[in-house]
């Protein structure tokens, strides 16, 4: 006759469910319990929560790299002005991002799988070193990074433009995913206050995301036929990424590979000659250190034309390799930078005059103690007439000396307001992409005030300003955004209204049955107890395997020493069998 599972419960002692569940103990997958804490739970729950928050802190981390790469080369720049010694520090700051993150997210996942197991979380202490030495190497970061480069913070702003979209989708697949382990947890506790706010955090923070997107401005969602023409690229200081910046070879490449003009960095010589230089020194670009020892920290301005055209200023780029192209250039290309000098502006413009090429010259006025404070002024217009290029195709910046300029344009690099601009005559503002929003765009764009934004060098943030209107654009990557013969998202009003309401009803749909499900299948195993889960599972064996499974129980108990007068009675399907006492009959 088959068990009967009621009849079970009435003659299986306690003592023995207790023997059964010493013999198989749960045992958590990272590490064993360290018995010696008087609260398991709260230490788990700590080590929990310093492996969530430093997964988080590293996915923040990580996304603000990815996107700042934009200006990996300015980050450097900055670094050695701190230093005064030039190497590429991203390197070792990725590295150490890509390990942190996927050891943080190997142990999450690892922690996901105890959760839905049902058992305790439990680390091994060199887990906890590692979790703690990974969060507080990330803050470590974050408060270097906030002193040396904290205007960058600017750019997770600007990026969200591009990827918000994304991220709202991303978002809800997870918070979706992550209501599995919400509603078992919900349904398994007793109600408490909890309990409580853990519901309330978990549904505030979906109807967030759901409505997240009524904050969202993309440029990139707009209809196709309002989209205006590309935004014409300006090299600037050339190609930096395939030649030494502001040389002749890297304002040729970037003639070759797209730009419709050139920008550059104009420094006077103490015998008046205009020549191109970003830094304050001949330090990191030429070899001065070598050539003139003594001289390497004085200012470049310092030096005359005979000198600095004796330095070499390619050296430096094929031995730091500043934006890592250099083992992708030809052998003949590495050959002519090893060659290269500086460059004077009347190259400069004599090239762009022959391209039919305008140009954007950023000129550092000299000190007062210059020997020529009081005639840099002429000294430059005297170098754009002898090179013979259209005054129309030269744009001076910054805005100074408006009374002395006649026939050149000027622009300026202050975010000044439309009636500001009205008033000083100005056609053209030069600025930073962090200083200036689409809706300045749109603003400077209707009172016909031309916009230019540096630096653009990544396909993401060239497309967000192609969509926002912006006429011209200065990149350190001409040969990339050559690349981009449409931006890289464009998608409709109607179209994403569509993807964003549908995606919210079907997380909230699915969220409902994952809680509905969870209820079902946690009120369908509350209806049996451990005997019977134990018995269910005993039965499906053969009879054999079943009468073993009880001597070894019973066994079990007389070694565990019962009293005189206990007794259990079993009766199998297949025979009777009895302890007492006295022993064991059949």
């Amino acid at each position: 006759m088959p068990l009967n599972h009621t009849r079970w419960r009435s003659v299986l002692p306690a003592a023995i469910l207790e023997t059964f569940r010493a013999r198989f103990p749960r045992r958590p997958l990272l590490a064993a319990a360290n018995t010696s804490t008087s609260n398991p739970y709260l230490r788990s729950s700590r080590a929990a929560s310093r492996a969530v928050l430093s997964f988080f802190l590293l996915l923040f981390w990580a996304y603000f790299w990815l996107v700042a790469q934009n200006d990996f080369n300015d980050f450097n720049w900055l670094v050695y002005n701190h230093s005064g010694e030039w190497r590429d520090e991203t390197i070792p700051i990725l590295t150490s991002t890509a390990v942190g993150f996927s050891y943080i997210t190997f142990l999450l996942i690892l922690a996901l799988f105890h959760i839905s197991l049902g058992q305790q979380l439990n680390l091994y202490w060199v887990h906890k070193v590692g979790v703690l030495a990974t969060l507080l190497t990330t803050v470590s970061g974050f408060v270097s990074v906030n002193d040396i480069w904290g205007d960058e913070w600017e750019i997770i702003l600007v990026s969200l433009q591009f990827t918000a979209p994304f991220l709202h989708i991303g978002g809800l697949v997870t918070v979706t995913a992550v209501s599995w382990l919400v509603a078992g947890y919900v349904v398994r506790k007793e109600r408490s206050n909890f309990l409580v706010m853990v519901l309330t955090i978990y549904i505030l923070v979906l109807l967030t995301l759901c409505l997240a997107p009524l904050t969202f401005t993309c440029p990139c969602i707009m209809d196709r036929h309002v989209l205006k023409p590309p935004p014409v690229i300006i090299g600037r200081r050339g190609a930096p990424m395939l030649a030494p910046e502001n040389t002749v070879m890297s304002f040729t490449r970037a003639l070759q590979h797209g730009a419709n003009s050139l920008e550059a960095d104009v420094t006077i010589s103490v015998d008046g000659v205009p020549f191109l230089i970003r830094d304050h020194t001949l330090r990191r670009t030429t070899d001065v250190s070598k050539v003139f020892p003594s001289r390497e920290h004085e200012e470049a301005s310092s030096f005359n034309w005979t000198e600095i055209h004796s330095l070499n200023a390619g050296h430096w780029f094929l031995e730091s390799d500043p934006y890592w192209t250099v083992k992708a250039l030809s052998a003949k290309d590495r050959s002519r930078i090893g060659n290269l000098t500086i460059c004077s502006l009347v190259e400069m413009l004599r090239l762009a005059a022959r391209a039919n090429s305008s140009v954007l010259l950023n000129i550092r006025k000299p000190s007062s103690d210059h020997p020529r404070f009081r005639s840099w002024f002429m000294d430059t217009l005297w170098t754009l007439q002898k090179a013979g290029i259209s005054q129309k195709k030269v744009t001076w910046a910054p805005d100074t000396d408006r009374g002395r300029v006649r026939g050149l344009l000027q622009t300026t690099n202050e975010k000044l307001s439309v009636k500001e601009i009205r008033h000083r005559g100005i056609t053209s503002v030069t600025l930073h992409y962090r200083k200036i929003s689409y809706k300045d765009i749109q603003a400077y764009l209707a009172n016909n005030v031309s916009v230019t934004v540096y630096p653009v060098n990544e396909p993401w943030l060239y497309s967000i300003l192609w969509c926002s209107g912006v006429p011209s654009v200065s990149s350190d990557a001409p040969q990339v955004l050559q690349k981009v013969p449409y931006p890289v998202w464009l998608m409709s009003h109607s179209a994403y209204n569509f993807i964003w309401i549908s995606s919210d009803l079907v997380s909230v749909a699915v969220v409902m049955g994952i809680f509905f499900f969870q209820k079902w299948r946690i009120s369908g195993m509350q209806n049996y107890n451990p005997e019977q889960i134990m018995l269910s599972a005993v039965v499906r064996r053969p009879s054999r395997d079943v009468n073993i499974m009880k001597e070894k129980l019973i066994f079990s108990e007389l070694n565990n020493g019962l009293g005189s007068t206990e007794e259990l009675s079993l009766f199998p399907e297949n025979g009777l069998v009895r302890y007492s006492h006295g022993g064991l009959s059949c």
